[in-house]
């Protein structure tokens, strides 16, 4: 069967009102164009949908069980018309996003925070990831889009974009004000406890390359579950730590803690942002991700 489904509209609101003149007036038509209408459909279900009378229009058995069904149909494409209405001209909308600890502080909550000025009623969603669980989400289509640091496996359908270039920086507590000024290589940092990240996470895997390719091991006395943990770690005196600068200006700048010259050039990392080409960004999403693009350095 066949039925044009404008012929179920103007159905609801006929059988919305029982009177086909406001029906009429409400989609901009005239009555007898209202009439015509129901009774090709009545001809088309085989069956009166409405018992007409000098008081009006009631529905028979068959326009009650039928409209139930109509109403529920019309209201939901109702709700979704105005939905992506809203949407388009943000006043309403969700991005979902999956971030890794650095990229969230780096990049996404500076970007963020302008977001929100622009876009008060867009509603944000952070979901918290190791960068693997990051990738995994926008992968499944969990999330809208992904912000997330190097090194990173980065395949198709998923798509990276670099917006931010940074390099660590190797810090010490309070006991190591003496080395301010020297240059350790890593053979004599070796010697010295050393606190990281876990094996689990992309930070662990740079370093252990970048200790690898200069003949070392990678050996951490004290392992973090996250990068902000590893700060307090240092002003305790229980080791030295590899973080990104800006965890560490509030704490250099108070002399909490010292910045160690290290004799091997830390390679340098980006923050990245990442989509899925199978998932198109919604409208929030896109204007999101044009505001982070814009952070580029």
């Amino acid at each position: 069967m066949n039925i044009n489904y404008e012929y179920y509209r103007i159905f609801y609101y006929a059988a919305k009102y029982k009177n086909l003149t406001q029906a009429a007036q409400t989609l901009h038509s005239s009555q007898p164009n209202i009439s015509r209408t129901i009774r090709l459909l009545e001809n088309g279900l085989g069956c009166s949908l409405f018992i007409r009378s000098n008081r009006g229009i009631s529905l028979t058995p068959e326009g009650e069980r039928l409209y139930t069904h109509v109403k529920a149909a019309v209201e939901r494409i109702q709700f979704a018309e105005n939905e992506i209405t809203q949407s388009a001209s943000m006043q309403n909308g969700c991005v979902t996003i999956g971030a890794s600890e650095t990229a969230l502080r780096m990049v996404l909550l500076p970007a963020l925070r302008q977001f929100k000025q622009n876009h008060p009623k867009i509603r944000i969603r952070i979901l918290n990831h190791l960068v693997i669980q990051a990738l995994d989400s926008a992968k499944r289509g969990e999330v809208d889009l992904s912000v997330v640091v190097t090194p990173s496996v980065i395949e198709r359908p998923l798509l990276s974009h670099p917006i931010l270039r940074f390099r660590d920086i190797l810090i010490g507590g309070p006991s190591y004000k003496a080395f301010q000024g020297k240059c350790l290589t890593l053979r004599e940092l070796a010697t010295h406890p050393l606190i990281s990240l876990r094996e689990n996470t992309v930070t662990f895997q740079f370093y252990e390359d970048f200790y690898r390719r200069h003949g070392l091991m990678l050996l951490p006395e004290l392992q973090a579950a996250t990068t902000d943990q590893i700060l307090p770690m240092v002003k305790n005196d229980l080791g030295v730590g590899y973080i990104p600068e800006i965890y560490a200006e509030d704490a250099l700048e108070k002399g909490e803690v010292v910045r160690l010259t290290l004799a091997e050039e830390i390679p340098v990392r980006e923050v990245c942002f990442v989509e899925n080409e199978l998932y198109p960004l919604n409208i929030a999403a896109k204007e999101l991700k044009t505001l982070l693009l814009k952070c580029r350095m």
